[in-house]
């Protein structure tokens, strides 16, 4: 009895003796990753039971829509989750007689990098100028731009791609790049239609075959060629041309508004007596082809093409056969190049110009004007304020996006409305392109460009 009253004691004891320490010890903090208690009701949805949103979750929200929905949330703030360093490049020929035309694009894009002071969120902006031109050609070069575009692809700290400044280029570097993410491209330049939109006559499969993985990541700021070719036959007619002569330079770009300026031509009732024949870019002269255009009986030769495709040569072979020709050409020669490369022979030269060109440009867009000429003590080229307007609507779209993710930036700029710039207040479309249809005719006086009146399309 005495042995039993004994063990119950010891027993209590011990018993005590842990109760006490359990309310003396204290509590375990909790574990940083453990997840919250969750209700009971936490086993797999079944198929008649679909699953619940969790609380941060916005039905049928990507997640690039959640990062930039905050109610309130400032641009600086959508940003905040960017850090280390984001990278900018450009591909633009800056080799070749273009290098004039884009040397002021580069300068207008550092304008806009600097006015962000060269930070994005919490990030710094590094930028790369990239040549896609090279001195054999003296022009843009498929295989450098090739070569530009693999390489961005490749690091993933860039973010956005400047370019091109030519179509063709544009053919090789957008399904690169649109691989590669994919990764946001915007063009201050480009205006065949064909890499945005399907067009009469040119080439197939336009424009799916440029995006593999089907997600449009090309934008431009420039409206395309299907309006300035139709602007420039109409203003031919304006002009009182009864016989017109296309000719082009058989690349992407040129060849493409030729054919845009035949059809409106035809629609116009103008004589198509010839073309669109292609030149030899290469040829020494063009006096044979001066004399068929001379026999034909046209009044006025439309050459859809670019300075570098030897289109001085050709104006003053050209004007040598047959002075009173009208000459017309795109925005493809609209550059202080083009006046020196045919000299007196491009004096009253008609350009049409898809845009506003520096001097016609009212609101943000003359302030801009003016900061460039003050800043560096020279007249601005035809895409000067182009360049300058993709950077910024580039800076947007990845201050938008706040992350460092090339897909997020895309989806930011499909987003673009009302976007309120040096070009006025314009919006991307579904296909990438700028919502602005004014166009300019522009003419060659005194060995300048001068503005002659706003251009639009035929109805």
């Amino acid at each position: 009895m005495t042995r039993a009253i004994t063990l119950r004691l010891l027993v209590g004891l011990a018993t005590a003796s842990t109760l006490l320490a359990i309310a003396c010890a204290p509590a375990a903090p909790p574990s940083p990753t453990a997840p919250p208690a969750k209700p009971a009701a936490t086993q797999a949805p079944s198929a008649t039971q679909p699953a619940a949103a969790k609380p941060t979750e916005k039905p049928g929200a990507t997640p690039a829509a959640q990062a930039t929905e905050k109610p309130g949330a400032t641009p600086a703030a959508k940003a905040a989750g960017l850090s280390g360093t984001v990278k900018i490049v450009s591909s633009l020929p800056r080799t070749g007689s273009s290098k004039g035309q884009t040397d002021t694009m580069v300068n207008a894009m550092k304008m806009a990098l600097e006015e962000s002071n060269n930070k994005v969120g919490d990030a710094t902006i590094a930028y790369d100028d990239m040549d896609d031109a090279t001195a054999a050609k003296g022009s843009w070069d498929a295989a450098k731009e090739a070569e530009n575009a693999n390489k961005a692809a490749a690091d993933q700290n860039v973010l956005l791609y400047l370019g091109t400044f030519n179509s063709g280029a544009a053919k090789v570097s957008i399904p690169i790049l649109n691989r590669a993410g994919p990764l946001g491209m915007i063009s201050p330049a480009n205006t065949y239609p064909g890499l945005t939109k399907k067009v009469e006559g040119v080439e197939a499969n336009e424009p799916d075959v440029y995006y593999p993985n089907k997600t449009r990541n090309y934008y431009r700021v420039i409206p395309a060629d299907d309006l300035q070719g139709p602007m420039g036959a109409s203003w031919a007619k304006d002009l009182g041309a009864k016989k017109v002569y296309i000719l082009d330079d058989t690349e992407l770009y040129g060849h493409g508004i030729a054919v845009a300026f035949q059809l409106a031509a035809k629609k116009l009732n103008l004589d198509v007596v010839g073309g669109p024949d292609g030149i030899d870019a290469k040829a020494s002269d063009y006096r044979a082809l001066a004399q068929k255009i001379k026999t034909s009986g046209a009044d006025l030769v439309y050459f859809g093409g670019i300075t570098q495709n030897n289109a001085g040569k050709l104006w003053q072979d050209l004007k040598a056969a047959v002075p009173d020709l009208k000459l017309m050409g795109p925005d493809g020669i609209m550059e202080n190049a083009f006046i020196e490369a045919a000299g007196p022979a491009a004096e009253g030269s008609y350009i049409t110009f898809g845009g506003v060109p520096p001097d016609q440009l009212k609101g943000k867009g003359a302030d801009f004007v003016k900061k460039y000429k003050d800043k560096y003590k020279q007249d601005l080229e035809a895409y000067t304020a182009y360049g300058y307007e993709a950077a910024r609507v580039g800076l947007k779209a990845i201050q938008d996006c706040g992350k460092k993710d090339r897909a997020c930036v895309v989806e930011a700029l499909s987003k673009v409305k009302n976007f309120d710039g040096v070009l006025g207040t314009w919006s991307f479309t579904e296909t990438g392109d700028t919502t602005l249809t004014t166009g300019s005719g522009n003419t060659v006086k005194n060995g300048k460009f001068e503005f002659v009146k706003v251009l639009e399309a035929p109805k």
